[in-house]
């Protein structure tokens, strides 16, 4: 069994669940993938992750050996930069 490419990672996920945005970056052993879906609304980092490791299925176990990655709702990438923004500008 071959090693998956980071768009196949993608297309695995998205076939699992319903994603805004997906992108993954790997070597074929170790990937990081950002995933943004609304499914994550009210769970858990941990929960999110169980989520993505379902859609992912038997794969998971076989082929992707290590994967770390960052979940976020809609509402909490659309804040993110504005977040960062007001950080970096807020005086007292």
């Amino acid at each position: 069994m071959s090693d998956p490419t980071p768009s196949e990672v993608e297309r695995f996920i998205a076939n699992g669940m319903v994603c805004e945005h997906i992108a993954v970056d790997g070597d074929g052993r170790h990937f990081f993938a950002t995933i943004v879906s609304a499914e994550f609304q009210g769970a858990s980092r941990i929960k999110r992750h169980q989520q993505v490791y379902k859609a992912l299925g038997d794969r998971m176990r076989e082929q992707i050996h290590a994967l770390s990655m960052k979940t976020l709702t809609p509402a909490e990438l659309a804040a993110e930069p504005a977040a960062d923004q007001a950080a970096a500008s807020h005086h007292h």
